[in-house]
């Protein structure tokens, strides 16, 4: 548990956080969501004091431990499996090799040199390190990145489990709400923190923009009103008393502030026109590097399919992609493409192929030598590389930057097949959202790598290409729900087959009685909440009225104060049944 008060951080005068202020209760675990740029992981370095605020504090209890997910990675023990025990007890090693297992280490990687794995697995291996030392509180700044679809799962049902608390940033919204209690945003250089998932933050930062901007409306109607009555009727003796009393009510108006845009990506796929039914055909593709890793793979592609590869690291899945790109030649088999299809392709390696002398708007353009300037720069507006900052060079970009100039470059040109693999790693949640929405309105077809069960769940696919280890790939006709109730992840089955699942709990005698009763306070209290809020709302529209009419706010402004402390406090105590409930919950399992 720590607390942060009234941080304030700038960067060469420009402001990143100002006076921010929150706690981290026992229990909490936090989904940490806010724009790139917006200050996620220096709030993190704050937090660790790697970083000094220009003003405020953070305070925790002595001896609260605060575990951190490295990013610069040194390892000096001979093996993996040695590496992550370390941290451990000898006597309890099988709780290493049970991690990495899940992490998706399999049993030959554990007697490798760590110095032999690649980025991806040393990132997964340090990740164990940190989860085996238990500390008091998680900070993860994007653990999903480089973990595979099962890893990810492993990895949520794990973080489910954790007894202290947390705050992790991710791209991944599903992830986010499986594991976290909480959601505490950065936004406007402010950090707010509400129970519940992240559509309910944003739901409800919008209603607070919308009931602000409202506000600041009718503030301004009543000060122009009022105004237009002191001009005209100031100078008048007989009118000067009516004409000084507006003025004074002039001047007990609020200053409510406009709000600045936050830009938004916003986007959708042109299509290119395509008459045929049948897009591409794919006959018996075999591919190897040094051990086999496709084979025998047959697939037709229609106009309007959706299609996901999906399956855990290394088993070929950007290989297969890169196959029907017609990027690589098979050893066997062979990629038929229609004449009229024009493809789409955002590739893991394609953000090395910019040219990092180029501005943004130069690489766009590169894209499409038909678009004039004005298109070049409306799609650099479009990818939030608007005005002057579409003169940016491309080495001077971070890697979702580069993502975006690359979905800017397919932007440009019009298709009728998109190839995306993993689009979605180096974008914020808004961005992820966006992208979702532009590939569901596209009438062409899609093919798309993704880890993301947001994104296998949110997408109505029609076939999945599920790839496995030692070269063998299956199509499986339905969307991601039918094929986990039909056939399920083979890692995930126990020996006889069926998918496994945690053990039904009985409950001892007493422990039923006492979880009623909690559960029962935990229901008034929400019933109390419900109508402090609408107690709440109903004073703010009183407030907006009279704004609106030109009478003194000060007794409301108090009442709004007083409500909402009053809702903060039950809140609060929400929280401490939650999280007593939890704990009674762990104990019976």
């Amino acid at each position: 548990m720590f607390q942060c008060d009234h941080l304030s951080l700038s960067f060469h005068g420009d402001p990143l956080l100002t006076d921010v202020s929150f706690n981290l209760q026992k229990g909490d675990r936090c989904a940490l969501v806010g724009r790139n740029g917006s200050g996620k992981t220096t709030l993190f370095r704050l937090i660790e004091g790697k970083e000094t605020p220009d003003k405020g504090t953070i305070s925790s209890p002595k001896g609260y431990r605060i575990g951190v997910l490295k990013q610069h990675l040194s390892f000096d023990k001979p093996t993996v499996l040695e590496e992550a025990a370390q941290v451990i007890p000898e006597e309890e090693q099988h709780r290493a090799e049970a991690l990495l297992t899940g992490l998706g280490f399999d049993e030959s990687q554990m007697d490798e040199s760590p110095q032999q794995l690649s980025g991806g697995y040393q990132l997964r291996l340090e990740l164990a390190k940190v989860l085996l030392k238990e500390p008091d509180c998680l900070l993860l700044d994007e653990p999903t990145n480089y973990l595979d679809i099962l890893a990810i799962r492993f990895l949520t049902r794990f973080l489910k489990r954790w007894r202290g608390e947390m705050i992790l940033i991710s791209h991944d919204r599903e992830f986010l709400d499986q594991v976290c209690t909480h959601t505490m945003g950065i936004h406007r250089q402010k950090v707010v923190k509400l129970r519940g998932s992240t559509s309910e933050f944003y739901s409800y930062i919008m209603q607070q923009e919308e009931l602000q901007e409202k506000t600041r409306v009718k503030v301004e109607e009543t000060r122009a009103h009022l105004q237009s009555y002191v001009d005209r009727f100031g100078a008048k003796a007989s009118k000067a008393a009516q004409a000084s009393a507006r003025k004074k009510m002039i001047d007990r108006l609020p200053q409510v502030e406009a709000l600045r845009a936050i830009a938004n990506l916003g986007f959708k796929f042109h299509e290119a026109p395509f008459p045929g039914r049948k897009m591409l055909e794919a006959e018996h593709l075999s591919f190897s590097y040094e051990e086999p890793l496709i084979h025998d793979l047959s697939l037709e592609i229609e106009k309007g399919e959706r299609i996901a590869i999906l399956g855990k690291n290394g088993c070929g899945k950007s290989t297969v992609l890169r196959l029907l790109a017609r990027e690589l030649i098979p050893k066997q088999g062979s990629v038929e493409m229609r004449d009229n299809v024009i493809c789409g392709y955002f590739g893991q390696t394609n953000i090395d192929r910019l040219n990092p002398t180029h501005t943004i708007e130069e690489e766009i353009s590169l894209a499409n030598p038909l678009l004039n300037f004005t298109q070049v720069r409306n799609l650099c507006g479009i990818m939030m590389f608007g005005g002057d900052r579409a003169k940016k060079k491309i080495a001077m970009l971070s890697g979702g930057e580069k993502s975006r100039v690359l979905l800017g470059k397919i932007l440009a040109r019009p298709c009728n097949l998109l190839l995306l693999d993993e689009p979605t790693h180096h974008l914020d949640l808004e961005s992820v959202e966006a992208l979702v929405d532009a590939v569901e309105g596209f009438q062409g077809a899609c093919i798309i790598v993704t880890h993301s069960e947001l994104i296998l769940n949110r997408l109505e696919f029609d076939k999945l290409i599920v790839c496995h280890a030692g070269g063998r790939q299956e199509v499986f006709f339905g969307n991601y729900t039918d094929f986990l109730e039909k056939i399920g992840w083979e890692e995930e089955k126990d020996k006889k087959g069926s998918s496994s699942k945690p053990p039904k709990v009985k409950t001892p005698p007493g422990r039923s009685s006492s979880l009623k009763k909690l559960e029962d306070k935990i229901r008034v209290c929400e019933e109390a909440i419900q109508v402090k809020e609408a107690s709440l709302h109903q004073i703010s529209q009183t407030l907006v009225s009279s704004i609106e009419k030109g009478k003194p706010q000060s007794e409301i402004y108090q009442q709004v104060a007083e409500e909402q402390k009053a809702c903060d406090f039950l809140y609060e105590q929400l929280e401490l049944l939650l999280i007593e409930k939890e704990n009674i919950e762990k104990d019976l399992n």
